[in-house]
């Protein structure tokens, strides 16, 4: 059995508790021997789990369907509209590196500096010829901060916006950008930023121009649900209904139920602590050995353990083969 049909996103804390965010399930956590599920009857603001982090104090901290939840490893605080929030839909949140906290939602983008929600303005998009796309023109579904310390937003139909401290600034499909429906966001080490789309495939921005990667490169699909940067320095794609796709700057290699994958639409992607990949998609988690993907279950989970409804804990402590590869036209990224 799953651990849930839809795993939105995936972390890692301090303490090695690995946590999936499912849409209908809440959140679960997996500390190696036990899977422990908090739903809103144990206090969580929403069904849905769409983003996770984790403070300097071992607080950890999620962007849900009902508004955004903070877990203190005994109970949750809940935050809502009736607190300042935007909208209690939120589908994104950055921890910064001064502190603070921002929130994507269908409102728009809230700050939160521990106290008070500030709203952030960022323009709703234009809808009017999108009449297939999630109805939502102030959605920001990413939120990332680059090593310069600027903010990014990807925005449902709108591009991308920087905010720099002072200025936001719009980076649209006239400045290049593959498609204005932004879905993820990620800067690589090298400090190049990259954009999964809706529409476009990927784009990758390094501060002057953007190149893209679409299906037209071998990209299994124009929907790039998330990115993620490996520590050997492989950019990950997780895909709507194209499996995973990995490239390492020279060649892009593309995965799927050949190879294991029981469901190719991968919505999460994480490497943990000891450098095991895991696979968040609509068909549960999958974990990958270098090579193939194998379906990790509630039995696979629980062989040395349990599973719980929720057990109160202590604070959580402080951080103590490519058979299908193609050349990206020979170019390198």
């Amino acid at each position: 059995m799953v651990i849930s049909q839809y795993i939105r996103r995936m972390f890692q804390d301090a303490a090695g508790n690995l946590w999936f965010g499912t849409e209908a399930d809440g959140v679960c956590r997996y500390d190696g021997r036990s899977l422990v599920y908090f739903t809103p009857a144990e206090g969580l603001s929403g069904t849905a789990v769409r983003g996770m982090a984790q403070d300097e104090r071992g607080n950890l901290w999620f962007a849900t369907r009902g508004g955004v939840s903070r877990y203190d490893g005994s109970t949750f605080a809940r935050f809502t509209t009736k607190d300042g929030l935007a909208d209690d839909q939120v589908w994104s949140l950055l921890l910064d590196r001064a502190g603070g906290f921002w929130f994507g939602t269908e409102g728009g983008v809230s700050r939160f500096n521990g106290r008070t929600f500030t709203g952030f303005p960022i323009p709703a998009a234009d809808l009017t010829n999108s009449p297939d796309v999630y109805p939502s023109p102030k959605l920001i579904s990413s939120i990332v901060q680059d090593k310069a310390g600027n903010i990014w937003f990807g925005s449902n139909g709108g591009g991308v916006y920087r905010y720099d401290g002072s200025t936001l600034t719009n980076l649209s499909e006239k400045d290049g950008l593959c498609n204005n429906f932004v879905t993820s966001i990620l800067e690589d080490r090298a400090g190049n930023l990259w954009f999964g789309t809706r529409f476009g495939g990927l784009c990758r921005y390094d501060g002057k121009a953007f190149t893209s990667l679409t299906r037209k490169d071998g990209l299994t699909s124009s929907f790039v649900w998330t990115l993620y940067e490996e520590r050997a320095g492989t950019l990950w794609m997780g895909t709507a209904g194209g499996g995973a796709c990995r490239t390492d700057g020279a060649t892009l290699t593309c995965y799927g139920e050949q190879d294991g994958l029981g469901n190719l639409y991968v919505q999460s992607i994480l490497e943990d602590a000891s450098g095991q990949l895991w696979f968040g998609t609509s068909g549960g988690v999958y974990r990958f050995n270098g090579t193939t993907f194998t379906n990790f279950t509630k039995k696979d989970a629980l062989r040395r353990g349990r599973l719980l409804r929720w057990t109160p804990k202590a604070r959580p402590r402080a951080p103590a083969v490519l058979r299908r590869s193609r050349l990206l036209h020979g170019r390198e990224w």
